[in-house]
């Protein structure tokens, strides 16, 4: 399977068994239970497995050891990275307990060990998690303002919160950039890229945590009515 080459991604035989066992699952399990509205074998793959590879574009994933996915959903990016680099201690914090359950059916059914599923919001797994992973990543979970309070103070100091959006974000960036500072982040790259097959542009934005501030994340309710 030479679909993640651009992304400069080659897989084993055993990792496309294992991504061909995840659309199946996932395509099987979405009749019961509304996981993703793509479905179709081209957009599972390109919209969602593709996708969420598109972080090797940002950075090393082989240097990485600690990695959270915010609001995983159906698994993406972290099962995806898993299976693709199976060195990563992966957790996955997620506030709908049935997106976690569906998760740890998956891994069952993909023999994934080594994956932490936790049902929480992130502003209150912060509290237990602070300054702790290399690096944190969400995909489409909430506009920038609101995303670097729920996942900075999450990220060590030398570490990466990659945020991954399917449109252009800059005045999203605009309102955040007081609120990356004050939480210790710095803004080093956005990288944008297509898709194959003309199936849309993605966006990475690229913050390293360059110092702590222990004195986020605050509730959410503040977070989301008076970003920083």
């Amino acid at each position: 399977m030479d679909i993640f080459k651009p992304l400069g991604i080659t897989l084993s035989e055993s990792q496309q068994a294992k991504l061909h066992a995840y659309y199946e699952f996932l395509k099987k399990e979405n009749e019961v239970m509304n996981l993703t509205a793509i479905t179709d074998l081209e957009g599972v793959y390109y919209k969602h497995f593709y996708d969420s590879l598109t972080l090797a574009k940002a950075i090393d994933l082989n240097e990485v050891t600690t990695l959270l996915d915010i609001g995983s959903g159906a698994g993406f990016p972290g099962i995806v990275l898993k299976i693709v680099y199976p060195h990563l201690k992966l957790t996955i914090v997620d506030s709908l307990n049935k997106r976690i359950l569906f998760l740890g059916r998956l891994l069952k059914a993909l023999e994934i060990e080594g994956v932490e599923l936790v049902c929480d919001r992130a502003e209150l797994y912060a509290t237990r998690k602070r300054n702790y992973f290399d690096l944190v990543t969400a995909r489409a979970v909430a506009p920038i303002e609101v995303l670097d309070e729920l996942a900075l103070p999450l990220v060590k100091v030398g570490g990466y919160l990659i945020a991954m959006k399917a449109q252009h974000f800059q005045t999203e960036l605009e309102r955040a950039n007081k609120g990356i500072q004050i939480l210790g982040g710095k803004v080093e790259s956005i990288i944008s890229l297509e898709l194959p097959n003309q199936l849309g542009e993605r966006h990475l934005l690229k913050i390293k945590k360059v110092k702590e501030n222990n004195a986020y994340p605050r509730a959410f309710k503040d977070i989301k009515s008076k970003p920083l």
